[in-house]
């Protein structure tokens, strides 16, 4: 549980940086996915440092996946909201209501039923077919990003946080179908590029959804497609399953650790403000810049109009 825990922590903290990133990137097409946006937001570096605590979150879920059952680490990252929260109140001064610091409590009491009811990770392998429809699924993510640019704002916004949640779970299951490491069972496995696929096109779709549209929406989708979802395929076909007795307890915690991440999903992102400020500063500094050539080129001109 420790290193789900930890997934949240590097998870919560890389949303709030690339959220900011993402604001302060200018838009390119008005479709609901751009692939160029992730080639214009890698050249920030707060965008590149979000990416590092990724790969750390990554490894840690890995981890835990690995001695976890799914439904346990999918509400843990799903807590990872709350952990955003906390460091959009301290580093960018973003001012939590009473509700929101209760929400974090919830979160918090939710983990903490699931940490006592949580047993050990199924055993079943899982068999070829779901491999296959883990990769249909993350191709069918794909597609609704495709379909998403072409519905209204809101409702775009929730549909790239699903499709997006939903890309993450595929990651959270295919981990677990991935039984060797070798090349050769890594290339012959449907689920690695599942896993692949899937993760590529949560990334694309949320950074998308963090540039358009409204945020809530879109991290309530998020929350809800990586956690439901996994949860019930790890439960019905993967084995996963809770201490002796406290099956109530998991679904309870479960419950409750879900609900208040919702209730925390407008820290999905870095207030608007916060990436207006970034926007504004570069610009100056763009600006500032083009001054300083202007005055070189006239002084330049100056001395060569001087006998």
């Amino acid at each position: 549980m420790i290193c789900a825990l930890g997934s949240a922590v590097c998870f919560g903290t890389a949303s709030v940086l690339q959220a900011v990133a993402a604001r302060a990137t200018a838009p390119g097409t008005g479709s609901g996915v751009d692939p160029a946006l992730l080639l214009r937001v890698l050249r920030q570096w707060r965008y590149l440092a979000g990416l590092a605590f990724d790969g750390l979150g990554f490894l840690l879920q890995v981890v835990a996946l690995r001695s976890l059952p799914i439904y346990a680490v999918g509400a843990a990252l799903a807590a990872s909201l709350a952990v955003t929260a906390v460091v959009a109140a301290r580093l960018l001064r973003v001012r939590l209501s009473g509700v929101e610091w209760a929400a974090v409590a919830v979160v918090c009491a939710g983990l903490a039923m699931l940490g006592l009811a949580a047993g050990d990770e199924g055993h079943h392998g899982g068999s070829t077919a779901l491999r296959f429809v883990m990769l249909g699924v993350a191709v069918a993510v794909l597609l609704l990003g495709a379909v998403a640019g072409r519905l209204p704002d809101r409702t775009r916004a929730l549909a790239l946080g699903l499709g997006a949640g939903c890309g993450f779970g595929v990651v959270e299951v295919t981990v677990r179908l991935v039984d060797s490491v070798t090349p050769e069972a890594l290339l012959t496995n449907p689920a690695t590029y599942a896993l692949l696929v899937g993760g590529g096109a949560a990334f694309l779709l949320l950074t998308s959804a963090l540039q358009r549209g409204s945020v809530t929406a879109a991290t309530a989708g998020m929350v809800i497609g990586e956690t439901i979802g996994p949860a019930l395929v790890g439960v019905v076909w993967l084995g996963d399953r809770t201490r002796e007795g406290f099956g109530w307890l998991a679904v309870l915690g479960f419950a409750v650790a879900v609900a208040g991440a919702l209730a925390l999903a407008r820290f999905g992102e870095a207030p608007v403000e916060v990436a207006e400020e970034s926007s504004a500063e570069l610009t100056e500094l763009a600006e500032e810049a083009g001054e300083g050539e202007r005055r070189a080129a006239t002084a330049e001109a100056v001395r060569n109009a001087t006998p």
